[in-house]
């Protein structure tokens, strides 16, 4: 207990809504959309180096790319950030089949960027992961009394990384028929064009796109 404790002591700290910061800044209080995935706390397993830490409530701040933590649900208890490290594995389902973890990533923009990715897939030639982010766009104030503020804005994007096997690095993978074909070896190529086509998949759709690369990770049965 000790030990765990003293885990938990050095990956929190405090944080302060990033509303009430923004709001200070623009001199607006109005706002639509949320900095934050889900605005409530949801339970998790956190572990370190695959060692169970504790249960905490968490949300994510994916303006900020910062996962808050609370022991309880309680609205009384102020929030504290999750220290950004790789160790790290907030387990979403309880079973472990949606890890959410730090990690270091290439964007479409050959960008190397850290930042947090859930695990989707994990397979034999391809691990896929997803990534939420918020861009936040500030608001202007009215011009004069007769029309009202413009409000602040915060709007939520889904990006997809994938990470072939045996590869240490983690790429954004472009929602498109070509993109996917783009990154599988030649001798599946012909074989995903007949596998989205008879089966009519748009990869542009999450699960679709899971099913795609599960077929890709199957070659025994391919």
């Amino acid at each position: 207990m000790g030990y765990t404790q003293a885990l938990v002591n050095q990956i929190v700290g405090d944080t302060k809504t990033q509303k009430e910061i923004l709001s200070k800044r623009t001199g607006i209080n109005e706002f639509t959309g949320s900095p934050y995935v889900t605005d409530t706390f949801s339970q998790v397993n956190i572990y370190y180096n695959e060692e169970l830490i504790d249960q905490f409530f968490y949300r994510y701040n994916a303006l900020n790319e910062e996962v808050e933590v609370k022991k309880t649900n309680s609205s009384d208890e102020t929030p504290k950030r999750l220290m950004a490290d790789k160790e790290i594995q907030i387990d979403l389902t309880g079973n472990k089949e949606r890890i959410m973890s730090f990690k270091t990533f290439i964007d479409k923009n050959k960008n190397t960027t850290n930042g947090y990715l859930t695990l989707l897939l994990k397979g034999q030639n391809f691990d896929l992961y997803r990534r939420i982010r918020v861009k936040f766009t500030e608001g202007q104030k009215a011009q004069n009394s007769f029309v009202p503020n413009t409000p602040n804005r915060f709007t939520q994007f889904t990006e997809y990384y994938y990470q072939k096997d045996g590869i240490n690095r983690i790429d954004e993978l472009k929602q498109s028929n070509s993109s996917l074909l783009k990154i599988l070896p030649n001798e599946m190529k012909s074989k995903m064009k007949e596998y989205l086509k008879e089966n009519k998949l748009n990869i542009k759709q999450e699960l679709d796109l899971i099913k795609a690369l599960e077929f890709v990770n199957n070659p025994i049965s391919n």
